[in-house]
């Protein structure tokens, strides 16, 4: 029987995608038993464009998106994970993008993409089937990042054209973000709210209204997001360790947004993870 093989490729976007795009990661697995991966929420807008075959994606039960077969897709924030059906191979390149850059990239806010699946060429425009085209054309993984810098680059330059930049934001939704990011969600949103001269209630709308999750829920997000890298390893701590360290009550309090978020507990969602630790996933 081969042995599973996995590719995992870090690049750095160009400085001027920076405020927008946070990284690329290139990956490419083969031999892994047949399966269902979870993409778990986390801080990013997340974008994945395909190298092989479509990919196969199943929203979460109770949402109003739909899934399907993609040949590149975007996720906007969310609390729950998504189902990515796959035969044990991938073959392909991933985006993450800041929420306060969508306007830049997408020219919406990211609340308009929140808990949906959409084609990535839909929301690029004319410029998507460039994109694709030629990120699959490249021939190594520095090519495709270098084709992704430059087309982005001309998305965000066509979007601030129009006036859809991501300074168009309100500073206090964009500072609500940096301290909720900093501090891994362990904000007091009141107090930061009377410090930038809102009511919590306001704030909240309007951080909603933008990033299209309340700080409430983007603190849970980040909670989680931060057990689940310390999960992510091939020697993990315990789940004592692992809640006590990402800020949680108590394990139990942990078991409970993990199924939550993922609809499985921690220990199940291990053993289930075939494609564990791979791809920045």
């Amino acid at each position: 029987m081969t042995e599973p093989t996995a590719i995992e490729v870090h690049g750095r976007p160009a400085p001027p995608l920076r405020p927008y795009v946070s990284s690329y990661v290139g990956f490419r697995l083969a031999g892994f038993p047949a399966g269902v991966h979870l993409g778990t929420p986390d801080r990013s807008l997340t974008a994945v464009i395909s190298l092989a075959d479509p990919l196969t994606v199943a929203a979460p039960p109770g949402t109003a998106t739909n899934g399907g077969r993609f040949a590149a897709v975007s996720a906007g924030l969310r609390t729950r994970s998504v189902a990515i059906h796959h035969d044990g191979h991938q073959h392909g390149v991933k985006l993450s993008l800041s929420p306060l850059g969508a306007r830049a990239v997408f020219g919406m806010p990211a609340a308009a993409l929140a808990d949906t699946l959409v084609s990535l060429d839909e929301l690029l425009g004319p410029l998507g089937p460039e994109l694709l085209e030629r990120v699959r054309a490249a021939g190594t993984w520095g090519a495709r990042f270098g084709v992704l810098d430059e087309l982005l680059a001309r998305v965000v330059e066509r979007g601030a054209g129009r006036g859809e930049a991501a300074f168009d934001l309100r500073p206090e939704v964009a500072e609500m973000w940096r301290r909720l990011v900093a501090a891994r969600g362990r904000v007091r949103v009141g107090a930061v709210a009377a410090e930038l001269g809102w009511s919590r209630r306001h704030l909240g709308e309007r951080f909603r209204a933008e990033v299209g999750l309340t700080p409430k829920a983007v603190a849970r997000v980040l909670r989680f997001e931060y057990a689940h890298q310390l999960a992510d390893v091939d020697d993990p701590p315990s789940w004592a360790e692992v809640s006590a360290s990402a800020g949680y009550a108590d394990q139990a309090h942990l078991v409970r947004d993990w199924r939550a978020f993922t609809g499985r507990t921690p220990t199940a969602w291990r053993g289930g993870e075939v494609l564990h630790r791979v791809a920045g996933h």
